[in-house]
């Protein structure tokens, strides 16, 4: 890994060479200069879709880190600092890193930003991979169902991240990646993990479970998702087949 410190930016690249203005990698106005903008996502702010199939071997997606919920409206992308490796995107880079080098699917991390912002705050930003052939499971459940055994392999994939004993803070419908493959199979990937990181014990797992099941029962009512208690209930077994087998 390459790390960087420029004025008050501090840098991490998951490359070991120095690459031409790679301090502008996280500037959207420089990848549009470029012309290699290919597309863009709203959330909580604007992904960016970048190709950078020449760079990295893979296309990207650059994210800006905003707040949410109250102080959204009083501070929209400041955060306090308390470490370099405590801000959002470098925590959020390292924990991808690891997932990323045990072959679980997650994007794979290219660089993170942080900003300082006086003595006491920093604003940040990350890259990563951007899943080709790929829509959030939402979209994918507005006009398709997915299989029993679709709902297992998302099953297993929650309880193999459980078994690394990582709580994904914001699990939830639109943070689970239906990838397309070229047969009627598809792949699934775990999103976002900003937040997120490893705890101790397992009293948290069920109450993961739960904002997950939550998730999908609201997404009912607010897009019309095809949901229904026996997918939960394939979920679950598929969750608790990997549990008994890693117990195994």
């Amino acid at each position: 890994m390459l790390e960087l410190k420029q004025q008050n930016c501090f840098f991490i690249f998951n490359y070991n060479h120095q690459l031409e203005n790679q301090q502008q990698f996280f500037t959207p106005h420089f990848w549009q200069a470029e012309n290699r903008i290919i597309g863009s996502a709203k959330g909580r702010g604007t992904t960016w879709f970048i190709e950078t199939l020449d760079l990295f071997g893979i296309n990207c997606a650059l994210r800006h880190y905003y707040r949410g919920g109250f102080w959204k409206k009083l501070n929209k992308d400041r955060y306090q600092f308390n470490g370099l490796t405590k801000t959002r995107s470098f925590a959020e880079f390292y924990l991808l890193d690891e997932l990323y080098r045990q072959n679980f699917p997650v994007p794979k991390p290219i660089g993170a930003k942080v900003e300082k912002c006086g003595f006491n705050y920093y604003r940040a930003d990350i890259l990563t991979e951007k899943i080709e052939d790929a829509q959030d499971l939402t979209a994918f459940l507005q006009h398709q169902k997915i299989s029993s055994q679709g709902w297992q392999q998302i099953g297993n994939l929650i309880s193999r991240l459980h078994q690394l004993q990582i709580c994904h803070t914001d699990l939830n419908a639109h943070n689970i990646l239906v990838q397309h493959g070229g047969t009627s199979a598809e792949n699934y990937w775990l999103l976002d993990f900003d937040k997120c990181s490893k705890k101790n014990g397992n009293h948290w797992k069920h109450k993961n479970l739960q904002r997950l099941h939550r998730s999908f029962q609201k997404e009912i009512c607010r897009l019309g998702i095809q949901f229904c208690s026996t997918d939960w209930f394939h979920l679950m077994l598929g969750y608790e087949n990997y549990t008994a087998s890693y117990s195994d």
